[in-house]
């Protein structure tokens, strides 16, 4: 994979009260993109704002957080809001992100339009985070990956898989990776969690997603990416033992949160790839990569 020589795409101040913007999610909308972006203001408040775009890259992000409504829930006040998610299902685009309840769970919500925005109830019981969208319904169900974690700066983490048939109530809750022993991939031998919405391929599902190594000067997040199987996604086929994307650039290494590349989103034509990611805990970054070579490293070079 290959960054994008303007990186970063999205600056920490392009909200006039931010104090950052990163770990956001993108999708295709009408003749352009939009986006739900997470942004820490001066106070270090955590919300989620919509943005709009006409190629991807230039991002016009709203100065106002995103106010929900009701959606199949009265309960829609939460503490915070961050690392957002976005994916299209069936007729509308679903929104997850980490919820300020008591801690942090899933939080959910639908729109049609990016305007109007329905809060559902919660996903998960406290603590929770990472919560990631299939695009596809399994036998009538949606399904979910997140990472059961602490109400600290997690020292752990394995990722998981649930079902709802409503998206009120979840359950059927399947173990999917869990960390990899140091020997094998240090990388991500301390926790993971699901990055971008799942790709359909020919092989099953690729994901993306975040590999954490605690090191002497802390954590440090890199990315990799794994195939899940078509039918029973609980089941690994390849996950890779290198990673794909490590801090390298000075926006990666230096930041709120040093050593940091979060992925967030993936847009995928059918032979490119296109990942946006938080940088530091700072900024929006972008890669770029071929489905094929992508997935044939992630089967070349697999734990599995």
């Amino acid at each position: 994979m290959w960054r994008y020589s303007r990186n970063p795409i999205v600056g920490r101040y392009d909200i006039p009260s931010s104090n950052s913007i990163f770990n956001s999610a993108v999708v295709p909308f009408g003749d352009g993109y939009a986006g739900v972006f997470r942004s820490d203001n001066k106070a270090v408040q955590m919300n989620i704002y919509a943005g709009f775009s006409k190629d991807g890259i230039n991002w016009d992000i709203n100065h106002e957080p995103i106010e929900m409504k009701p959606g199949n829930t009265d309960m829609i006040e939460s503490d915070y809001k961050y690392d957002p998610r976005v994916v299209f299902i069936e007729d509308r685009y679903w929104i997850t992100w980490c919820n300020g309840y008591h801690g942090p769970t899933i939080g959910i919500a639908y729109t049609f339009d990016f305007a109007d925005f329905y809060q559902c109830e919660n996903a998960f019981l406290p603590f929770n985070r990472n919560g990631v969208l299939f695009p596809e319904k399994f036998d009538g169900k949606y399904a979910m990956l997140s990472r059961p974690s602490d109400n600290g700066h997690t020292p752990f983490g394995d990722i998981y898989i649930s079902y709802s048939p409503d998206m009120k109530y979840w359950g059927e809750h399947r173990c999917v990776m869990k960390v990899a022993d140091f020997e094998e991939s240090a990388w991500q031998c301390t926790k993971i969690g699901a990055g971008s919405a799942p790709i359909r391929i020919k092989e099953g599902w690729l994901i993306f997603y975040h590999g954490v190594i605690n090191t002497c000067r802390g954590f440090r997040y890199s990315m990799g990416a794994a195939i899940l199987n078509e039918k029973n996604p609980s089941k690994v086929l390849y996950r890779t033992r290198p990673y794909l994307l490590a801090p390298n650039e000075t926006y990666e290494l230096t930041g709120d949160v040093p050593n940091v590349i979060f992925p967030c989103a993936a847009l995928c034509d059918g032979e490119k790839v296109a990942v946006y990611y938080g940088a530091a805990d700072t900024v929006i970054g972008l890669a770029f990569g071929c489905l094929k070579e992508i997935v044939d490293f992630t089967k070349n070079n697999s734990l599995q």
